[in-house]
C-alpha cells in the first residue's frame, strides 16, 4: 500500500473550501492528474454518491469509480475508489477551521495495487514520488484558487 499524507493551510473559510473540493465539476481546476469526469450522481455530496473519473499519471490514463463512503459536512469526506486490475484507493478530506477564518486541510490518499508485495514494489518503481508530488501540486493549486476568491 502507498500512503500520501499532505496538510495545507488555506486562507478561506471551511465552508468555501468544502464547496470547492466537493464539487465534481471543480476537480479540473485543482487536481493536477484529473482528465475527465462522467456519471456523477445527482446528489454528489451525499453518502453513497458515485462518479467515474479519468486520471493520468506518468502519461498513462486510467479510470477510477469513486463512491462517497463517509461524509460529515463541512469537515470530513471519505472516497473509496476502484481502479484498473482490481486496484483500490481511499481518499480522505479532513477540514478544520484555524479559528481565524482560514482552513487547515488534511489530505490522505491510500492506494493499493493488485499483486501483493510484488505489486507494491512495481508501484514504487513506476510511480515513485509522483503521487506525493502531485498531491502537493494539487493542494497548492486549490489554495491559490480559493485565496484568489474563485
Amino acid at each position: 500500500m502507498s500512503i500520501v499524507h499532505v496538510k495545507i493551510r488555506i486562507d478561506a473559510p471551511v465552508e468555501r473550501v468544502w464547496e470547492k473540493i466537493m464539487d465534481p465539476k471543480a476537480l479540473e481546476q485543482w487536481v493536477t492528474i484529473h482528465r475527465s469526469l462522467a456519471d456523477v450522481s445527482s446528489e454528489p455530496t451525499r453518502k453513497g454518491a458515485t462518479m467515474e473519473q479519468i486520471m493520468c499519471v506518468r502519461g498513462l490514463n486510467f479510470h477510477v469509480h469513486w463512491t462517497l463512503a463517509d461524509v460529515d459536512r463541512p469537515t470530513h469526506a471519505e472516497w473509496d475508489g476502484r481502479g484498473p486490475a482490481h486496484s483500490r484507493a481511499r481518499i480522505v478530506y479532513q477540514l478544520e477551521s484555524d479559528g481565524e477564518g482560514a482552513t487547515n486541510f488534511d489530505y490522505t490518499n491510500e492506494f493499493t495495487t493488485p499483486g501483493g508485495r510484488l505489486g507494491n514494489v512495481a508501484t514504487k518503481m513506476i510511480v515513485g514520488a509522483t503521487s506525493e508530488r502531485e498531491a502537493h501540486k494539487s493542494l497548492d493549486k486549490l489554495k491559490q484558487l480559493l485565496e484568489r476568491g474563485e
